[in-house]
């Protein structure tokens, strides 16, 4: 039996003994109840017979009378999807801002209800929208889910084919005795995974250009592939000024030092396929 077929059944056993006793007084003595309460229950059990001996609780019944409207609910997890790590102030006066009028208070209603009321359960959120959904990311998004998530920040590059990507970095190798410190220029094609490698004593822009322009842009050539992008970090032999910086010259359209026209080309820093990093852009079509 319930608790609350107890409590029913007993406040009609304190009625069916006043009853017999014909002294309400008694009767509530014997079963706890004080005078009031009994009068509360006879008067609900004449009105609305053995359902108004169940006890109800206070308060509103269904949806609250303050809850939200379900297109400014539904504004606000939008908007979190994009600013998982805002609080409900700044969510707030954005969607003001927006013509959605709600408050700091109904904001926080919203992600209670939901369970997104702290950021990490806002960026679990975002994470599982990313994975499901494939959808495309700004820049501060994608350093918001490397910081958040190892699997995102370890994630593989995807391309379409030979020559859309191309990763260029250096290593330090060691150092050789009679040598010096040896470094290894690497260039990797993330479709066919082809992979280049010259040791240099240095690590200079000459020597990022030499790797390039010796051995991997002939090699496209001799197989009619264009290169698309080239990914780089933001070492000292791949970034400088553009007017000065050996790097940066041989990727401008106006100069080759081979005689071969260049395609034309642009700098740029950002993401692509999942992937942060230094990019040059072929822009000749």
């Amino acid at each position: 039996m319930t608790t609350e077929k107890k409590v029913t059944r007993r406040k009609l056993s304190l009625l069916e003994l006043a009853h017999e006793m014909g002294n309400v007084s008694k009767a509530c003595k014997i079963m706890g109840y004080s005078r009031q309460q009994f009068y509360e229950i006879r008067r609900n059990f004449q009105t609305y017979g053995a359902d108004g001996l169940i006890d109800r609780l206070p308060g509103a019944r269904g949806p609250h009378p303050n809850r939200v409207d379900p297109e400014v609910e539904k504004a606000i997890l939008d908007y979190c999807l994009t600013q998982p790590t805002k609080g409900c102030l700044a969510v707030a006066q954005e969607l003001n801002l927006q013509g959605i009028n709600v408050s700091s208070s109904g904001v926080r209603g919203v992600w209670s209800r939901h369970s997104l009321l702290t950021k990490h359960e806002r960026l679990l959120r975002f994470e599982e929208h990313v994975r499901k959904n494939r959808v495309p990311l700004n820049d501060q998004q994608v350093r918001l889910l490397e910081r958040f998530s190892p699997e995102f920040r370890e994630r593989h590059i995807e391309t379409r084919y030979t020559g859309d990507l191309v990763a260029v970095d250096t290593f330090f190798v060691g150092t050789l005795k009679g040598v010096g410190k040896v470094y290894l220029q690497t260039v990797l094609d993330t479709y066919s995974r082809y992979a280049w490698g010259l040791l240099h004593t240095s690590k200079m822009p000459v020597t990022a250009v030499q790797t390039l322009n010796n051995a991997v842009l002939p090699f496209f050539d001799e197989h009619g592939i264009t290169v698309t992008t080239i990914l780089s970090d933001n070492g000292r032999e791949y970034c400088g000024r553009p007017d000065q910086h050996p790097y940066e010259l041989f990727l401008q359209p106006s100069r080759s030092s081979t005689g071969r026209p260049r395609s034309a080309g642009r700098r740029a820093t950002g993401s692509s396929s999942g992937c942060t990093g230094r990019f040059w852009t072929n822009t000749s079509g």
